[in-house]
């Protein structure tokens, strides 16, 4: 991509509203050359320091934009302003023109990431503590209890290296030398400058609380994230050729806040910290759609973050499975059935749910006619239900 990029300014008078929570797909965002732009939400659920008001240099509108969402808040004109607009396909020329620029949205991004995803961990998982690198012993523990011996030896493994001065060391040790047998499938130690990895199906690319400074993209296979709350495993996501995922590792230097394990054979390329600064310059295309999916999952954190709202379990449950349609982006206007790709557990998953308390009110849902369930699968006969059910829990939440 080159030429001359060519922005345009637009002015808003003091009090005018620029973007409408909820309103159009956003097809372009805005910088603040002059003035002062207030930002809110319908739905505030944990403040963001330095997120209200907005002065010159600050950007609004970029999650939107890059998810090609529609506007998740609500921007109005404190003052009279003056804004930079960028349309989503000027953005590779940005980031070729201004790398400062992009790397400001990336960073604030990761870190608002970071802060968005341990408010939900909180308020979903009901789990507050810290992850260190002690916590790869606990995470060794808990798949030698499993019988996963290949994850098992891989966080034990990790713990001696990163905390040789603990009082777990001799304990990690031993149960290393006890499960050696039975571990087949791991990868420790790699070299630096390796740009693309395989790892065996089962294998453990990464775990939680191990430090990291690389970002892997799936060119190959898929890839499961999964967390350990209150001695369970959570799934958070299964990932699939062309996603990247590791990047708030690498963005913030701060221990991995989930594990990676080969969901089946896959080949990934790595992108550590100095490959990542000169890609930003040369690679616009790779920034480009690192910034889209952290767009992507900043919007889908921030309709999670909504959804702890709900003081009904069966309001959540609805919304959480119109908050899956909207991300995969079906058109809910159909009065068509539609079969979601995770059942009634990863359901419970997504509400903070255990099982003993989510199947009851699933059985709710069920008992309609409305929804079933397909080779573990949930199936709903009509989308245009699951829309017209979520509004009604709104509304009586409002009430």
């Amino acid at each position: 991509m080159s030429g001359k990029l060519e922005l345009s300014f637009v002015n808003f008078p003091r009090g005018s509203y620029i973007t409408l929570e909820g309103k159009q797909k956003a097809d372009r965002f805005f910088i603040i050359r002059q003035g002062k732009v207030r930002l809110s939400k319908e739905v505030e659920v944990v403040a963001e320091e330095g997120r209200a008001i907005l002065g010159p240099g600050d950007f609004f509108g970029v999650i939107s934009t890059m998810s090609s969402h529609n506007h998740i808040e609500t921007a109005q004109a404190v003052t009279d302003v003056t804004l930079i607009s960028v349309q989503k396909e000027q953005y590779g020329q940005l980031i070729q023109n201004n790398t400062p620029v992009a790397m400001k949205i990336i960073l604030q991004f990761s870190k608002r990431m970071r802060y968005l995803d341990e408010a939900l961990t909180r308020l979903t998982l009901k789990n507050t503590a810290e992850i260190d690198p002690s916590h790869l012993f606990d995470v060794g523990e808990y798949y030698h209890k499993q019988g996963q011996f290949d994850e098992a030896y891989y966080a034990y493994h990790q713990y001696v290296k990163y905390c040789p001065g603990e009082k777990n060391v001799n304990q990690a040790r031993e149960q290393m030398m006890k499960i050696a047998i039975y571990a087949q499938n791991i990868k420790l130690d790699h070299d630096p400058d390796e740009f693309t990895r395989t790892y065996p199906k089962g294998s453990m690319l990464f775990s939680e609380g191990e430090p990291g400074d690389e970002l892997y993209i799936i060119q190959k296979g898929s890839v499961k994230i999964t967390k350990i709350v209150d001695k369970n495993e959570v799934l958070l996501a299964v990932l699939k050729t062309g996603d990247i995922f590791g990047e708030m590792a690498l963005l913030e230097s701060k221990p991995r806040s989930a594990s990676a394990v080969a969901f089946e054979d896959c080949m990934v390329l790595v992108v550590n910290r100095s490959n990542f600064v000169r890609m930003v310059g040369t690679q616009p295309q790779m920034i480009a759609r690192l910034t889209t999916l952290l767009a992507e999952r900043l919007w889908f954190i921030y309709k999670q973050l909504a959804n702890t709202r709900f003081t009904n379990p069966l309001g959540r449950m609805y919304d959480a499975l119109l908050i899956q349609l909207e991300k995969n982006r079906v058109v809910l206007s159909l009065d068509q059935s539609y079969l979601f790709d995770f059942g009634p557990l990863e359901l419970f998953n997504m509400v903070g749910l255990s099982r003993n308390d989510g199947m009851p009110v699933f059985r709710k849902m069920t008992d309609t006619g409305k929804i079933q369930v397909v080779e573990d699968k949930i199936m709903v006969m009509s989308i245009l239900e699951i829309l017209r059910q979520t509004k009604f829990f709104k509304k009586l939440q409002k009430k």
